[in-house]
């Protein structure tokens, strides 16, 4: 049984340490004004791309690998925007949150856990994570909001 969330909050960048978590907000193309959100397989709820840290994995790392795994990307920028935090009534876990620019989609391929990628304006209805998702989402917006898009993009990672 999943431990009920108690509180997520945002903090800036590299104020956390021990990541556990990596959480990608992607658009395609860099004009592009929807989020991309995945489908698991064996879930008719939506997600960002985005999952566990492996042992000797950087964040930045995870989330490339998390990225083409989830998404199908075969060329993107990405950049890490801020950090989280998940608290439960036994303890918290932290994550690090990435922005990218998705240049171009490959197939996903079929071993992967994902069946189906989609652009939304917003997030969608049906949420895996909807203690979660939202906040950071909220805090997403107000990062690309306040970061120009010529400043993203001199941050972006190939």
């Amino acid at each position: 049984m999943v431990e009920p969330i108690t509180r997520v909050i945002t903090h800036e960048l590299d104020t956390l340490k021990n990541y556990t978590f990596t959480v990608i907000f992607a658009k395609l193309g860099a004009a592009g004004d929807k989020w991309l959100y995945c489908r698991h397989k064996n879930r008719c709820t939506w997600e960002t791309a985005g999952g566990h840290i492996e042992q000797g994995e950087s964040p930045l790392d995870c989330a490339k690998r998390e990225l083409q795994e989830e998404t199908g990307a075969v060329d993107f920028c990405i950049t890490p925007a801020f950090d989280y935090e998940v608290q439960t009534v036994s303890g918290s876990m932290c994550g690090q949150v990435f922005y990218a620019c998705i240049e171009q989609l490959g197939e996903l391929p079929p071993e992967f856990e994902m069946e189906e990628v989609r652009e939304f304006s917003e997030y969608p209805d049906k949420l895996t994570y909807p203690e979660i998702l939202p906040v950071i989402y909220a805090k997403m917006q107000r990062w690309s909001e306040e970061n120009t898009a010529k400043e993203i993009y001199t941050k972006l990672t190939p």
